[in-house]
């Protein structure tokens, strides 16, 4: 859970120094956007089908330092990755899709450098996102980023982290006033429309909108949440006063990226598939096609119309669902053993049913 152990002083004096030197500032001018990573207790993977997820932000995550250019000119390094990253806002940014074949992953517009194509995209996705809702982007922003050491890529949704440090660079610098709930949009439009991945709006409401020591529910077909803190220990009963807890993230050492990998999209895709098909058996051809439009009854009705994977979707989602309702009562009432059994089922749901794990995760 978000604490203040992250950033500390010395992480953000360095983050200072780099801009100052590069952008050849004084350091008080630099500023830094900090954007925590997040964990998912319970709802993973149903987002994009309108469910309910439970999620918190944890104490590490990206730091953006940066200064508005005197031009229309970005310039980004990182602290992980090669080369510089380097345009000018008024460039037309292309939807990633649109600059490829339907052969070929190869980048077609030759003003794309090697580095845009992998760390510096969520840059142009930024400028793509608020430009595309009609802001004007004049000024550039120069910037250096940097995540806490080993996590990127390891399932903490540090590509969300990016887009959302990004953004809110950018609106400073152009000094937009942009709410939460619009910067939710504008990571979607990052990553759904920029970059062709198929996610929902889990990550990047958690880093917006969540708050120490709380879990951020969120109802993701209507966008609805609210913030649920633990019980205080006068709520508890004096034979009931609970016991100190932490949440414990264990390090795999695995790392995946969701753009570079087919399976996030086709699981998504099959989501849609059987909410089609449940939908239409229960005489609904108008809905669209997402499982949060499927009652828990037509569900049970027609289940056994479905496909072995399409079946092993929509189990997971509605199971998941009903976790979830499961969890946000038990933490709640502060009973923590019963929330880790669910997290436990969660965990074994999407790895079985969701099928997005990996072998080693499969042997536990």
């Amino acid at each position: 859970m978000a604490g203040l152990s992250w950033p500390s002083q010395s992480e953000l004096n360095e983050m200072r120094e780099k801009v100052s030197e590069m952008a050849k500032v004084k350091k008080e001018e630099v500023r830094v956007v900090v954007s925590p990573y997040r964990i998912c207790p319970l709802g993973a993977h149903i987002d994009h089908q309108g469910g309910t997820v439970l999620a918190m932000t944890i104490d590490k995550g990206i730091l953006l330092g940066f200064t508005p250019s005197k031009t229309d000119q970005i310039v980004i390094q990182s602290g992980q990755f090669q080369g510089e990253v380097k345009f000018r806002v008024g460039e037309i940014q292309l939807p990633r899709q649109t600059t490829k074949t339907k052969h070929d992953n190869s980048a077609e517009n030759s003003s794309e450098l090697p580095e845009q194509c992998n760390w510096g995209r969520y840059a142009r996705g930024a400028v793509f996102a608020l430009q595309s809702r009609g802001h004007n982007i004049s000024k550039g922003i120069i910037g250096y980023i940097h995540g806490s050491e080993g996590l990127d890529s390891s399932g903490l949704s540090s590509s969300a982290a990016v887009g959302v440090a990004y953004l809110l660079a950018l609106e400073h610098a152009n000094d937009l006033a942009i709410s939460p709930t619009e910067n939710i949009e504008y990571d979607r439009l990052i990553e759904n429309e920029y970059l062709g991945l198929k996610n929902g709006i889990m990550d990047q409401s958690a880093i917006l909108l969540s708050s120490h020591g709380c879990l951020m529910c969120m109802n993701c077909k209507t966008k609805e949440y609210k913030l649920i803190q633990r019980p205080k220990v006068q709520d508890y009963k004096e034979s009931e006063k609970p016991k100190a807890t932490k949440m414990l993230l264990a390090r795999s050492g695995l790392r995946h990226a969701l753009t570079n990998n087919p399976g996030y999209n086709r699981r998504v895709t099959e989501c849609k598939e059987a909410a089609q098909i449940l939908l239409e058996a229960s005489g609904d051809y108008e809905g669209e096609p997402i499982l949060s439009n499927v009652a828990p009854e037509v569900y049970e009705a027609h289940k056994c119309k479905l496909k072995p994977d399409l079946a092993k979707r929509a189990d997971h989602y509605f199971s998941e669902n009903m976790r979830v309702v499961k969890g946000i009562e038990a933490w709640e009432m502060g009973n923590l053993e019963d929330f880790g059994i669910l997290m436990a089922a969660s965990g074994r749901s999407s790895i079985q049913n969701y099928e997005c794990g990996c072998e080693p995760m499969s042997k536990y």
